[in-house]
């Protein structure tokens, strides 16, 4: 049969995934400066997954929110995590997958590539139960485990995502403001850049093996699959048990709307008698194709632009000076609105800032003058930055006499700081970045951080990465003894 123009169309359901994909990432200007999101729409989550860490992600991803969560659980019960996922549970479930996961669109992207493509059978059925023994061990059991340490660990960010991978590290290393993070690579990323290449390529061959296998997003989301409201349906009096909608679907369902169907709706079309339909409760979303009646046509054209108005404004907000998160300004000369913060070079003065300690008071960096200042930003969230900061804290005990040293919170998440460090007894002053010193100081997304000023406040070590404390005790000897 002759192809037409409409055969070549996108489909509904490509404009949808499209639409969330854009929505989710809509800060474009991170991609152009090399930096992530810091506006307060970034803690919602939203519920594909999306990395937070993508140049362009607007809002949270629900896994990785859900692994700090437990992390920081031993402060905090995760509540607003568990309660979101529950609402995306019971509305949606794996609807989602199908989609509002740009993960899921890449996959299919990828699946479109010519080649011989591998069908389900008994093995990937298998296979498809190891998604929830990839939930239960690194995002659940992993992150725990380290919580008892005081240590945030979300394992499956950590050791498995291919897409935070892709759209987080890769997103990031691209642009040449970032250059500098190559020297922190180690073979950590090279596992997980391995991962995400076996991912990719074995979509080429076989239909959403990322979803079908691994993903722990979709297997929470399956165990909501008798009860979501928006979903694939069977009507029972027109069912002849054919077969026909379970051997046309490329995932590993055993029968449709099961908690490995996706909802992609692919079953309604091949359905000779009808009997299955996308429904929302019992308002039907997508039938066997037939006419569209001119109220319901008109509906979908203005829900179509109500939806592209939101997508508008999004991106005004995002991109525009509104969208961050206003902070006063650093006493600091940083750099200019429409320029990446380079911060000051070894050799110059470090630009002066103050900023609120936990626990009350102001740090003063112009009051260590005539003392050398080590500057840490660090993160709980970051667990090489947790992980050093006893380094930091043995350097004070050794040398407070003649060394200041401040521990500066990123401001991109900061719930619980106070109750984390309750967890132990450090004597350094721990203060919160709110007024941008990290970016004075050419910082970004990227933690840790280590910055060493001299007696005069001149900058002599600034660096992005993990620090022991030989390193530490190196650079400040030699300052003490001029």
């Amino acid at each position: 049969m002759k192809k037409t123009i409409k055969d070549y169309l996108p489909t509904r359901r490509r404009l949808i995934q499209l639409y969330a994909a854009l929505l989710y990432n809509a800060n474009v200007k991170g991609y152009l400066r090399g930096g992530i999101f810091t506006g307060a729409s970034k803690v919602l989550c939203v519920p594909g997954l999306n990395c937070y860490s993508c140049p362009g992600a607007v809002g949270a991803c629900p896994l990785g929110a859900l692994q700090n969560a437990l992390a920081s659980s031993g402060a905090r019960g995760p509540w607003y995590v568990l309660g979101i996922l529950l609402l995306f549970g019971l509305t949606l479930g794996r609807t989602i997958c199908g989609y509002l996961c740009p993960f899921g669109l890449i996959q299919e992207l990828f699946h479109k590539i010519p080649s011989s493509k591998l069908k389900k059978n008994r093995v990937t059925r298998v296979l498809s139960w190891v998604k929830y023994a990839v939930l239960a061990v690194f995002v659940i059991a992993i992150p725990l485990w380290y919580m008892l340490r005081h240590v945030p660990m979300p394992g499956f960010c950590k050791y498995i995502c291919p897409a935070g991978t892709l759209e987080g590290a890769v997103g990031l290393l691209a642009h040449p403001a970032n250059a500098d993070a190559f020297s922190m690579l180690n073979i950590l990323f090279t596992r997980k850049f391995i991962i995400l290449v076996l991912v990719l390529g074995g979509c080429v061959f076989l239909y959403r093996p990322f979803c079908r296998f691994l993903c722990p997003l979709g297997a929470i989301y399956g165990l909501f699959a008798r009860v979501n409201i928006v979903g694939v349906k069977v009507d029972a009096s027109k069912c002849t048990n054919c077969g026909l909608c379970v051997g046309h679907c490329e995932m590993d369902i055993r029968r449709v709307g099961d908690h490995e169907c996706i909802h992609c709706g692919g079953c309604v079309d091949v359905c000779p008698t009808g009997a299955i339909a996308l429904r929302a409760g019992t308002h039907p979303l997508r039938e066997r194709a037939k006419d569209e009646a001119p109220k319901a046509l008109r509906k979908r054209r203005a829900a179509w632009c109500v939806a592209l108005a939101v997508l508008a404004g999004a991106l005004v907000y995002c991109n525009g000076p509104w969208g961050e998160i206003a902070a006063p300004e650093p006493t600091a000369v940083a750099a200019a609105e429409d320029e990446l913060p380079t911060g000051p070079e070894v050799g110059q003065r470090g630009p002066d800032f103050s900023a609120p300690l936990y626990g009350g008071g102001t740090f003063e960096l112009s009051g260590t003058r005539g003392k050398v200042t080590v500057l840490n930003f660090w993160a709980t969230w970051c667990t090489p930055c947790v992980n050093e900061l006893p380094h930091f804290e043995k350097l004070y005990e050794t040398y407070g006499e003649d060394v200041a040293v401040i521990a500066v919170h990123s401001d991109l998440v900061t719930e619980d700081v106070d109750a984390y460090l309750a967890g132990f007894d450090y004597t350094i002053p721990f203060a919160l970045d709110d007024s941008g010193i990290v970016a004075a100081y050419g910082g970004s997304a990227m933690l840790p951080q280590t910055i060493v000023l001299d007696r005069d406040g001149v900058v002599v070590y600034n660096q992005v990465g993990s620090v022991t404390y030989e390193q530490l005790e190196a650079l400040v000897k030699p300052l003490l003894e001029d």
